[in-house]
């Protein structure tokens, strides 16, 4: 618990004096006081959790809150393409610094001739430090990222769940490389339920990458798991479920307000009449 507290300290100070001025009554000893307990939201399908999570009344699993709308087009250079098994990679902003994980992913890719890579840096690693790119891969600042995804097999991921939710809803096997946050209980998400696997930061090399590669993409009932989940997201429409699960909980919210109200009226008149 301190070691939460410590993480939270920052944003409990920026948070406190707006509490304050808008009357609002937090413990803000609790780092639970500040979720909502009418209703607490999972972009993450119930089916992609782990079984039998002591999750509370008020908690409700959803689905993506993405679709193909609303970005930004990103230019990219098509006709690269030459019809192999495209690999996508997208760490991350976190792999900043951590140049080490591209090139260990070049490496790896060097190694699988039949495949061909599109990886990511997101603008936050210098292009100029990732020398002998390989001839089967394409480097890019920034990606289309769900319109490769659709075209992929596998997607080397850092886990962020943004990520993992758009390769699923392709019906994309992953590899996934976590660093920090949540990332580590999503990649064990990923192999616990059969559509990847995971490697640790200090168990990454080019020959363990290029072996986890080869083997979510031989095994064929991880392919079908992929495909399940695809279909869940599709059946699930999170954007909708999340927007239901809203209008409820806020309604109910105002009947108990009104019904509350309706209680303390009729109190207040029968100790007026006595």
């Amino acid at each position: 618990m301190d070691v939460v507290r410590g993480l939270f300290a920052p944003m409990v100070a920026a948070a406190m004096p707006y509490g304050k001025k808008t009357g609002l009554e937090i413990d803000w000893n609790n780092p639970a006081s500040t979720i909502s307990k009418l209703a607490v939201i999972s972009q993450t399908p119930s089916e992609f959790d782990f079984p039998g999570s002591p999750w509370p009344t008020h908690f409700h699993h959803a689905g993506p809150f993405h679709d193909d709308q609303g970005r930004e087009p990103v230019p990219f250079a098509w006709e690269k393409l030459n019809g192999r098994p495209l690999v996508y990679a997208s760490l991350g902003k976190l792999v900043n610094g951590l140049d080490f994980i591209y090139k260990s992913t070049l490496a790896a890719i060097v190694r699988l001739p039949e495949v061909q890579l599109v990886i990511s840096t997101g603008g936050y690693s210098s292009l100029d430090d990732l020398r002998d790119i390989p001839s089967n891969a394409i480097v890019v600042r920034a990606a289309p990222q769900i319109e490769l995804l659709k075209r992929a097999a596998l997607c080397i991921t850092h886990a962020g769940l943004n990520t993992v939710l758009e390769s699923l809803a392709q019906g994309v096997l992953m590899v996934a490389i976590p660093i920090g946050f949540d990332q580590p209980g999503i990649a064990a998400r990923i192999a616990h339920h059969g559509v990847g696997e995971f490697l640790k930061l200090e168990e990454l090399t080019p020959e363990t990458l290029m072996q986890a590669i080869n083997k979510v993409l031989s095994i064929p009932s991880c392919r079908c798991r992929a495909h399940y989940f695809q279909k869940v997201i599709e059946r699930t429409r999170g954007l909708d479920r999340a927007a239901d699960i809203i209008e409820e909980a806020l309604c109910n919210a105002v009947k108990r307000r009104e019904s509350q109200a309706h209680f303390v009226s009729g109190a207040i008149v029968t100790t007026s009449q006595d």
